[in-house]
């Protein structure tokens, strides 16, 4: 999580035309991170204008410096805009953005604004990181930056509102009319609603109700970190109006703010015996085997499972490492996670399920430590616990490792710590879909 001193600013988003590209649920996706090789060819036979050729563009064998994905997607971009396609609002604005869905049978709500927020470096802006970034990942941001200097996705920050001031603005701003925009993505059922608001009264007073206030980035850190670079590698050619980027603002408050977790397969270990692993891991857990049902019940089995560790009273992870028997592994009364750690990590981060799951198991009997997760040579992850399943009885990977969601409370206490989180310890559901604003810079 990165932690802002708040300066959110309105915006001049570029929006689909409705005339031009019919129903907004055929030119959207989710954020890139998300999205798998085979979704990404979903959604480039979609639609012919769907966002994916702009935030996901495909890389081909023969690309090279003058014709690649980011190339394409400048290309594209430009024709877009050309042709009517995509059309930049009049007015500076702030969007009232709501997403309605469903988890099982409880239906939910969860309302923000989409602006502009400075991006500037960690220690200029009295920005504090909460997870590790890949290098990766923030090469190939920084490139579709650099090619077509506007932001397709929208970061996801949280701000504080205890006393509800923000959150009734904003919900009596979208009860005077109905959204401008309005539609469900049927892959996920979630309902999108956009409200752009130009009342400079209104955002004059949103923005005073902010400057006292904190805004912690809960996706989208490699984004974030690209555009601070950006911001300063225009900065030094003598161009400004590079370094606002957009960020969707949720009160830490919301009733629809939801955090799941995200697992971990393990894969490409040479010599991997998971016996051996469970006899060196003795010493520190209590194991208790679990038996899955076949299908079609094994899912449901797992998921109950899974819904009953969070309520164990030591730290407790599941492993699963084929022959449908999943291991439970609770840390044994008295193992203080702190003693494996560095001295200089806060007590919120080793207080944290995924700390426990790399310090006293990845790192120290698997070998997969900083350099390996960065390199993403020996861990992938996956919110889906079937696929997760799947992944080891197909042998694509050789554990899976299943942790409880990190608690918001957590994510903003190892920000405030000055800590970082392994990659993908938090999963805030929904994802933000991209397509629905974009911000051009300069």
């Amino acid at each position: 999580m990165v932690m802002i001193l708040a300066d959110i600013l309105p915006i001049r988003a570029v929006r689909y035309s409705k005339d031009l590209t019919g129903a907004l649920n055929l030119v959207t996706t989710p954020p890139y991170d998300v999205i798998t090789p085979e979704q990404q060819q979903f959604f480039y036979q979609r639609h012919p204008h769907n966002i994916i050729r702009l935030e996901l563009p495909k890389a081909f064998p023969t690309d090279n410096e003058v014709d690649n994905r980011y190339t394409r997607a400048a290309a594209t971009y430009k024709a877009w805009l050309d042709a009517g396609v995509l059309v930049r609002d009049t007015d500076p604005s702030v969007y009232i953005y709501r997403q309605q869905f469903s988890i099982g049978d409880n239906q939910h709500t969860r309302t923000g604004i989409v602006c502009g927020v400075r991006a500037l470096p960690y220690a200029k802006g009295d920005v504090l990181p909460h997870e590790e970034t890949l290098p990766k990942a923030k090469t190939d941001r920084l490139m579709l930056l650099r090619s077509c200097q506007a932001n397709f996705s929208s970061i996801f920050g949280l701000f504080n509102d205890p006393d509800g001031r923000i959150s009734k603005m904003i919900g009596d701003k979208c009860a005077t009319a109905p959204p401008a925009v309005s539609f469900t993505t049927e892959q996920d059922g979630i309902c999108h609603q956009l409200w752009p608001v130009t009342e400079q009264d209104w955002i004059t007073s949103l923005q005073q109700a902010f400057l006292s206030l904190t805004i912690y980035i809960a996706d989208g850190h490699h984004r974030y970190e690209t555009a601070v670079q950006y911001a300063a590698e225009m900065g030094e050619k003598g161009l400004h109006g590079y370094d606002i980027t957009m960020m969707t603002l949720v009160a830490l408050q919301d009733p629809g703010l939801l955090v799941l977790p995200t697992h971990r397969l393990v894969h490409n270990l040479p010599h991997f015996q998971p016996e051996f692993l469970l006899t060196k891991i003795s010493d520190h857990f209590i194991i208790r085997e679990v038996q899955l049902p076949s299908q079609p019940c094994r899912d449901v089995a797992l998921d109950r499972v899974l819904t009953d560790m969070q309520a164990a009273e030591n730290p407790t992870l599941a492993m699963y490492a084929g022959s449908s028997t999943l291991h439970l592994l609770s840390l044994k009364p008295g193992v203080q996670v702190a003693d494996f750690c560095p001295p200089s990590r806060s007590k919120a981060w080793t207080d944290l399920d995924v700390t426990l799951l790399h310090t006293m198991i990845l790192e120290m009997h698997l070998g997969i430590g900083t350099t390996q997760r960065a390199n993403e040579t020996n861990l992938t992850y996956t919110r889906d616990t079937g696929l997760a399943l799947a992944r080891v009885d197909d042998n694509t990977a050789q554990l899976a490792f299943f942790l409880n969601p990190t608690k918001v409370s957590q994510v903003i206490d190892v920000s405030s710590a000055g800590d970082k989180m392994p990659q993908k310890s938090t999963y805030f559901y929904p994802k933000l879909v991209t397509g629905l604003t974009i911000n051009p810079l300069g």
